[in-house]
């Protein structure tokens, strides 16, 4: 593996622009099946570029047996609502519950370049978006009120100090 790891927040890689992905090589492939790699190692069910120090819009992720990689993704559709505990491999130990649309649609790439629409509901669903939020320089926190927001970066600190 190379040199990338974990990036962990207020990194400030995470909030950087990304660069969309046209080069489809070996190399590019190979960069995939890091990620992959790297998400299995820190035991995450998904794994966006920019958490391992990459600005590059990809990610990964592994829900009931399948892993997916989605390059230069977009929702193209959103229904529905749900609610639950979201954690983040950037925040490690801090859990918050975060509302996500219960269906989304996804237009994007596979690791060779082929066009892919996946329809996702429920953990995919949630899955996808906090990785495409990433791909947009969007955190676990910012989908959090102001004040929750300031009491999970405090929570955050504390165990990071820990």
């Amino acid at each position: 593996m190379s040199e990338n790891k974990l990036r962990i927040y207020p990194d400030p890689v995470l909030r950087e622009a990304n660069e969309e992905i046209s080069l489809f090589d070996e190399a590019f492939r190979s960069f995939v099946e890091e990620m992959k790699a790297l998400m299995y190692a820190y035991d995450g069910l998904g794994l966006a570029a920019p958490q391992i120090g990459v600005n590059r819009s990809v990610a990964v992720v592994a829900y009931e047996g399948r892993e997916y990689v989605l390059v230069n993704p977009r929702i193209t559709a959103a229904s529905g609502s749900q609610s639950d505990e979201e954690g983040c491999l950037s925040f490690p130990g801090l859990f918050e519950k975060v509302l996500r649309p219960e269906t989304i649609t996804v237009e994007a790439l596979d690791e060779k370049g082929g066009r892919q629409v996946i329809e996702a509901k429920g953990l995919l669903a949630r899955a996808f978006a906090h990785e495409i939020d990433h791909l947009n320089g969007v955190l676990l926190i910012d989908h959090l009120t102001p004040l929750r927001r300031t009491f999970a970066k405090k929570k955050f600190r504390r165990l990071q100090e820990a």
